[in-house]
């Protein structure tokens, strides 16, 4: 192993990192505008209205300590669909809003250094109820979704992309996070890269912790090819690039 690059690597998780930043230069206290806090659509795009929680008739109410108990990776998955309000659910645990959108901050249901929420959701979409097979993206400000691209091959290209793992090709919905790190940059500068990564494990917990409560099982990949990803999702891999998988599908039920 390269000594080196392994002080270099154990100091991004470090917050040391903050001591050399002098914040007062940051862009946020600079005065620039804060960036948008969610990637818009392209005007005519085709939008899936998603059923709120006040709607949802079938997401039944589980203890919180037997979700956290029964909490595993699930890497096989039944054929058969996940609802519509099932992934509206699953959308709403992970990135759904609290409260209304004030000054260029929007409280979701997950916490973010500062209240910056840098990600967004893609969903590789192969299994739910009315939802033509395709990549589409979460819009958390509407709670619609939002249709990327159509790919006959999706399924393929996913277990490519995931390094030859099958599960992001079986799933019902496989959801990929990508990182707009200026977001986090706009106010934290060069102590903004590590609290994206938390801010990924913060998400895909809820995302763990939510499958349970409706017979669904997911498994986290933080293994991919990157390119691949982002090429197939279209990023430029600079100003967002992915940075967190989880393949999600209906399990058997415990006895």
């Amino acid at each position: 192993m390269n000594k080196e690059h392994l002080k270099m690597y154990r100091y991004f998780l470090k917050d040391s990192i903050r001591k050399k930043i002098n914040f007062r230069f940051t862009d946020q206290n600079q005065g620039v505008p804060v960036p948008p806090i969610e990637k818009q659509s392209m005007d005519g795009a085709n939008l899936i209205d998603l059923p709120d929680p006040g709607m949802w008739k079938n997401i039944s109410e589980k203890d919180i300590t037997m979700a956290i108990c029964n909490r595993e990776s699930r890497r096989v998955y039944l054929k058969q669909s996940l609802s519509l309000e099932e992934l509206a659910y699953l959308l709403w645990c992970t990135q759904g809003l609290r409260g209304e959108v004030t000054h260029g901050h929007a409280n979701r249901n997950v916490p973010s250094a500062g209240c910056r929420h840098s990600l967004e959701t893609y969903l590789a979409i192969l299994n739910v109820d009315g939802v033509d097979s395709g990549m589409y993206r979460y819009l958390p400000l509407s709670h619609q979704l939002v249709f990327e691209f159509s790919d006959d091959m999706l399924s393929e290209k996913m277990v490519i992309a995931s390094l030859g793992q099958p599960y992001p090709g079986k799933s019902a919905v496989t959801f990929i996070w990508s990182a707009i790190p200026y977001r986090m940059e706009w106010r934290y500068d060069l102590a903004a890269h590590k609290v994206i990564a938390l801010d990924a494990g913060h998400v895909c917990q809820n995302l763990y912790l939510a499958c349970e409560t409706i017979n669904a099982g997911t498994c986290a990949i933080a293994a991919y090819d990157q390119e691949e990803l982002d090429e197939l999702l279209g990023l430029d891999g600079e100003e967002e690039f992915a940075i967190y998988i989880a393949s999600v599908g209906k399990v058997k039920k415990k006895s």
